[in-house]
């Protein structure tokens, strides 16, 4: 199942503020690009659906249709400073790019 850190929670739960979508969750719809790696750029706020996976991290909820479920599975959502830009990113073991951090 997909984790989501405190920091990329937190993220999410002010950006629905900001837009006043407090009552709206995040959803995610990752793709497979043709390379094989893993996009995720395409999220939004929105109703959840009665079949939709959904991940709670403290007051938010991520969900996303279980057709995404394998490609998710082990995955970790988070928000970091990369060379003085913010941004989610996801560590994902089932993206054939992904590098596993070093201890």
């Amino acid at each position: 199942m997909l984790k989501v850190t405190d920091r990329a929670a937190t993220q999410i739960s002010q950006s629905a503020k900001d837009g006043g979508m407090q009552e709206l969750a995040l959803r995610l719809a990752p793709y497979t690009k043709s390379d094989g790696s893993v996009e995720y750029n395409r999220m939004g706020f929105d109703t959840a659906k009665s079949d939709d996976i959904r991940i709670v991290c403290g007051e938010v909820e991520v969900i996303y249709e279980p057709s995404y479920k394998d490609l998710l599975e082990d995955a970790v959502m988070d928000f970091v400073e990369i060379e003085g830009e913010f941004s989610f990113i996801f560590l994902n073991p089932n993206d054939p790019n992904y590098v596993p951090p070093k201890d």
